[in-house]
């Protein structure tokens, strides 16, 4: 389906959804019905099943249009911990902004570096700052989010270098923002676990900024899912579908995904060597589109001798904590990743 970024992130209209029939014979109905179409889902997720299934696939149009969107939208956010606008320098590139909070010179303390979700092509990192903002407090640390160039204008080429940009001037600047330069995570939700999993991967080759560990949040890992490569039956009609995600990939990649062209260097899960990437967590519902695709990349990490930790949420489909926030699966679900970071923040994972 087409899913615009405000009701991904906002979760608008989703209230409604709570409001049923009055009458109780109606309502049985309808959840009878609700229980044998989504037999699939998490039974406290199914109400929420219907209004995130069918339509449309995006089209560049599509992206064009929510794109557009997106820059008439405002955020607001709390005073406390401030939160510091920076343009960073990018090589062959215009300047990158970075949303920084919690900064406190002379500190040393931990940093997340995060980067977006939204399909490579949608999402902006001002949305995500009331996010990063609860992070910096509960963890009591540094924490950034950046405002990569999107796809289709931009590919892989820029928008990597944009978030590593970003990390580098983390690490370059540490003392200036409060920040221990051996406790630098990177964390990303969706095409945002995609570019936090290249950012760690491109830390690594060029040998200059030590990543200390990598939360991976439902990741967007292989172009080679839903196009040259099937995936189970029920996986990715929720939410985000497979012709989405060949949109998507089309998109930050310049050209067709799924073929023997695409370039090794863009994808994370066609990277052949994974040795020296950091400790890594990696969350994903059993019925997203990037199960397959996460596990596979959680047990490479594992095999190859990397500390990994994986969860996977029985009957959740793709963003179902953005989603249905208030559902006691996301809590739990949000509990753990928040624990995870703790103690890797700590140094004890």
């Amino acid at each position: 389906m087409t899913l615009s970024r405000r009701q991904f992130g906002g979760n608008l209209g989703l209230a409604a959804l709570g409001v049923w029939a009055s009458s109780a014979a109606h309502a049985a109905t309808q959840a009878a019905d609700i229980n044998a179409e989504f037999w699939f889902v998490s039974p406290e997720l199914r109400p929420y099943a219907r209004k995130f299934s069918g339509g449309k696939d995006y089209t560049y149009a599509q992206v064009y249009k929510e794109q557009a969107e997106q820059t008439k939208e405002k955020v607001v956010f709390e005073k406390h911990p401030p939160v510091v606008k920076r343009l960073v320098p990018v090589p062959g590139g215009p300047p990158v902004t970075v949303y920084m909070t919690n900064v406190q010179p002379g500190a040393s303390r931990p940093a997340i570096v995060h980067t977006h979700g939204g399909g490579y092509f949608l999402g902006d990192a001002i949305s995500c700052v009331p996010a990063i903002q609860d992070w910096a407090k509960e963890l009591d640390c540094f924490a950034a989010t950046v405002e990569y160039r999107l796809a289709p204008e931009t590919t892989y080429k820029g928008s990597v270098e944009d978030n590593y940009a970003a990390l580098r001037y983390v690490y370059e600047h540490a003392h200036e923002l409060g920040v221990d330069r051996k406790r630098i995570a990177v964390m990303g939700e969706s095409a945002g676990g995609g570019h936090a999993a290249l950012l760690a991967l491109t830390a690594r080759d060029r040998g200059e900024v030590p990543v200390a560990f990598q939360a991976l949040i439902y990741p967007m890992l292989d172009d080679r899912t839903g196009t040259s490569r099937e995936v189970p039956k029920n996986a990715g009609t929720l939410v985000w579908t497979r012709g989405d995600n060949r949109v998507g990939w089309r998109a930050f990649l310049g050209q067709e995904p799924g073929t023997s062209q695409v370039p090794t260097v863009a994808v994370p899960a066609r990277h052949a060597d994974l040795t020296g990437l950091p400790p890594a967590f990696i969350a994903v519902g059993s019925i997203d589109l990037f199960c397959d695709e996460d596990t596979e990349y959680a047990r490479r990490l594992a095999d190859t001798g990397i500390r990994t930790e994986l969860l996977v949420v029985p009957g959740a489909f793709h963003g179902f904590d953005l989603l249905c926030p208030s559902t006691k699966l996301t809590q739990s679900f949000t509990a753990t990743k928040m624990k995870v970071l703790k103690r890797a923040l700590a140094g004890q994972f």
